[in-house]
């Protein structure tokens, strides 16, 4: 029995902390939209918004959020300073900015290239911003291993075996504690942080490398989304208890956003078309968890992060 089916035979008339969560969704910009305004309700939507974001990779996920609620036809946004210095076009009289996150600061107004119009002299626009959604099949590269290695920092102990076809990977709670080791490298020193192991994440060594890359995503997307509960609830949420179809359906998401940005065939992709086909409406999800997990196992592939504010340290 896997974790998340023992957490749904555990679930009782006490109150989960799914519910605390669901009790305080409208505190979160886009649940809102999914629960309070319903603007994804359709399973049709929902599919249409996860394609946008997925191929939508000049920004965050998050920032592709914003602008597909803005502007769901946009193709590639700039400022208008960026599309005057670096592909001499200006914006068009009465064209209207599209709000997103700036970092560093609060907002950036940007534009779709169908507002703007060229300069004289200005060259022809480049592929990737006339069609930014072409697309690309993908090998995983460095994410793979960086994605690893940030996961010990949450405790994460991730082996791979051989297993059937029919079983890609799981994840559940470690059983028998100990710690993993993270190594952290200041200046002057190298330092070795000890990280209580929390949970144990299996994949399929039968797999190929971009399969199994896709399994570890839709398993920590199981993890972050808040399947599991939490160690710091300001790490991520305690959403243990929901129904097993909204864990599946969060954590294909999650993958389904992950590897379309990175150009990765996966298998969430015909999931959540399945799900279109045979049911008309998206089940109660958070969409703010799907997206800030992906956020999450983005930064992950692209560099090591910053241990969290835990653990002992020592000096090698």
């Amino acid at each position: 029995m896997s974790i998340l089916e023992v957490s749904q035979s555990k679930a009782d008339s006490r109150v989960l902390p799914s519910d605390a969560w669901d009790r305080n969704a409208t505190r979160r910009a886009l649940d809102e939209l999914f629960s309070g305004a319903r603007q994804y309700n359709s399973s049709g939507s929902y599919l249409e918004l996860m394609k946008f974001i997925g191929k939508f990779r000049s920004y965050s996920p998050f920032n592709a959020m914003l602008v597909h609620t803005q502007m769901p036809g946009a193709r590639y946004v700039a400022p208008a300073h960026r599309w005057a210095r670096q592909f001499r076009r200006q914006i068009k009289a009465g064209a209207r900015p599209l709000v997103i996150l700036q970092p560093m600061g609060p907002v950036l107004f940007v534009f779709d290239v169908a507002d703007t119009e060229p300069l004289p002299g200005a060259p022809a626009l480049p592929a990737w911003v006339e069609h930014p959604f072409e697309v690309r099949h993908g090998n995983i590269g460095s994410e793979f291993g960086q994605t690893i290695e940030n996961a010990k920092r949450d405790g994460v102990n991730i082996s791979e075996r051989a297993h059937g076809s029919q079983r890609a990977g799981s994840i559940q709670a470690a059983g028998s504690g100990g710690y993993l080791y993270v190594t952290v490298v200041t200046k002057p020193h190298t330092v070795i942080q000890h990280v209580k192991r929390r949970y144990e994440l299996i994949l399929n060594s039968h797999l190929s490398r971009e399969a199994r890359y896709a399994t570890l995503v839709h398993e920590l997307g199981h993890l972050f989304c808040g399947h599991l509960g939490t160690p710091q609830p300001k790490w991520w949420p305690d959403r243990t208890g929901l129904p097993l179809e909204i864990c599946e359906f969060e954590a294909e998401s999650v993958c389904y956003l992950v590897c379309t940005r990175l150009g990765i065939d996966n298998p969430s992709a015909e999931y959540l078309a399945a799900y279109v086909r045979n049911y008309d409406t998206t089940p109660p999800i958070s969409l703010d968890a799907v997206i800030k997990s992906s956020l999450l196992i983005e930064k992950m592939g692209r560099g090591r992060l910053k241990p969290r504010a835990e653990g002992k340290n020592r000096n090698k």
